[in-house]
């Protein structure tokens, strides 16, 4: 399916706010597992792209999409208490359908998938959701699939994690998902891709809620 410019612009708001109908603030309020930190790495795009908006797979009024399977991240930002954190800002980057980034150094530039955005943005509402339509991230040379995921917030200094595909047989032999030695921790990186039903364009969906370790107020 091609969206204009105006409709998808409506697709993802809409689907952000629908989802966040299903969160309820507090609801998850035992015990959490903080999401670990994990390096940023050297790809963390230099020049941003004109557009850098939470749909990556349509560039700005591009009726061509990106090439992979369509992936819907979506989640909320929590404090360590399971409180909602409202206006932090989300930020994901990955290779392309080609395994490039949208970066100088990205090795095979020539490569690269120029319909895909490389680079999304997502303000956290109430609920403290975001919401990003991309594709399922593939493996390059010396890494197993993954999505860089930062978080933003007014005072404090960006945290950084790497979301992983579960199931991925690669995920045994990466090194930096090797070095989360707790169990916990690391599932909680480590998540389903799941085909949408009754999707005719064999859509995915990935649940990711981000933890962070503190609580309002915490010096």
């Amino acid at each position: 399916m091609k969206l204009n410019h105006t409709t998808r612009r409506a697709f993802v708001r809409n689907f952000a706010i629908g989802a966040a109908g299903l969160w309820v603030p507090g609801a998850f309020a035992e015990v959490l597992t903080q999401t670990p930190k994990q390096a940023e790495g050297p790809f963390y795009p230099v020049d941003l792209p004109l557009d850098t908006d939470n749909d990556l797979i349509v560039l700005n009024d591009a009726l061509t999409p990106a090439l992979g399977e369509v992936t819907h991240l979506s989640g909320r930002v929590l404090d360590s208490k399971g409180s909602p954190i409202r206006n932090a800002v989300v930020e994901i980057w990955q290779v392309d359908h080609n395994g490039v980034y949208l970066h100088k150094g990205s090795a095979n530039r020539d490569k690269r998938d120029g319909n895909f955005q490389g680079f999304g943005r997502f303000l956290t509402g109430t609920a403290g959701e975001y919401y990003f339509r991309t594709i399922k991230p593939i493996a390059y040379p010396g890494r197993t699939p993954h999505i860089h995921v930062a978080v933003k917030i007014k005072g404090r200094e960006k945290w950084t994690t790497q979301l992983y595909v579960k199931g991925e047989a690669q995920n045994e032999k990466d090194g930096l998902l090797k070095r989360v030695a707790d169990e916990k921790q690391r599932d909680a990186i480590v998540r389903d891709f799941s085909p949408i039903a009754d999707s005719k364009a064999g859509e995915l969906a990935v649940k990711f809620d981000i933890v962070m370790g503190f609580t309002p107020g915490d010096e």
